[in-house]
């Protein structure tokens, strides 16, 4: 009868044994799973799944996670495909829950993160994997103090976008111990030149994914904005809730130097 797992929607798959063909839907799960040690298991990933690059170049590319290739899917024949409540699709996932076990994820804070590494464990077999990243992100996100300064997290320009409540990204930035000056509007909202001068931020934090904030970009942002200090941070880092979450730790400890020595400076 096989085994019967629930996943972070309440979806329940049954899978007979352990997984042999999986397909990663998300590029922080897809890091996740090689970190497992599922690297022969894995037969198919998106194109933005990119680390570790020399194993991601290795497998075959079905598609990217608004816009999956059902065919290549089902050329791989997956016993497991792995997704996720925002990255994917609801048309798309609902197509492939008709054919495939699909165990979902659905992440808005660390507990949540966690919980998925640890469910992740149980469904291919590597509980105990599983459990050591579990401590090492433990052990790398310590309680940080708040330093008391006010930070936008923008994720686009044209129109400027920000993570707002309710977001893994606010989640990372409280765990930081810095302040979301835009935790008062739901999800990512686009917001006006206005409403951030209204804020009025003490940083600019431009982040590298999804959108390629770089240096011109933080000129840019310094020249409008010139009461707040601009910085590209690593998107990964804030958006990521897999097993990169392992870095966070010693990210945030440079990140929070940094904004506390530019901050400095600005006095």
């Amino acid at each position: 009868m096989g085994n019967r797992y629930t996943d972070q929607m309440g979806n329940t798959i049954q899978l007979q044994g352990k997984p042999r063909r999986i397909i990663s839907l998300v590029p922080s799960q897809t890091e996740l799973l090689f970190d497992l040690g599922l690297d022969e298991e894995i037969v198919g990933i998106t194109e933005y799944c990119i680390h570790p690059a020399d194993k991601c170049k290795e497998k075959t590319k079905i598609g990217g996670p608004k816009l999956v290739d059902f065919a290549g899917i089902d050329e791989l024949r997956p016993d497991l495909i792995i997704a996720n409540k925002e990255e994917n699709s609801q048309e798309d996932i609902e197509k492939l829950q008709e054919l495939y076990p699909v165990w979902m994820s659905d992440i808005y804070t660390l507990d949540d993160a966690l919980a998925m590494i640890d469910g992740v464990g149980n469904l291919v077999g590597r509980v105990e994997e599983a459990l050591g990243i579990i401590g090492c992100i433990r052990a790398s996100i310590e309680d940080f103090d708040d330093i008391d300064i006010t930070v936008a997290y923008f994720i686009w320009q044209n129109p400027y976008m920000v993570a707002g409540s309710n977001t893994f990204i606010d989640e990372m930035i409280k765990r930081c111990g810095l302040i979301n000056v835009f935790n008062v509007l739901p999800r990512y909202p686009a917001v006006t030149e206005e409403q951030i001068m209204e804020a009025r931020p003490a940083a600019l934090l431009l982040c590298s994914e999804p959108y390629l904030f770089a240096d011109k970009h933080v000129a840019e942002f310094q020249e409008k904005f010139p009461f707040a200090r601009a910085i590209v941070v690593d998107g990964e880092i804030f958006s990521w809730y897999g097993s990169r979450l392992q870095y966070a730790g010693d990210y945030f400890r440079s990140l929070r130097r940094k904004l506390t020595d530019a901050m400095g400076e600005q006095n």
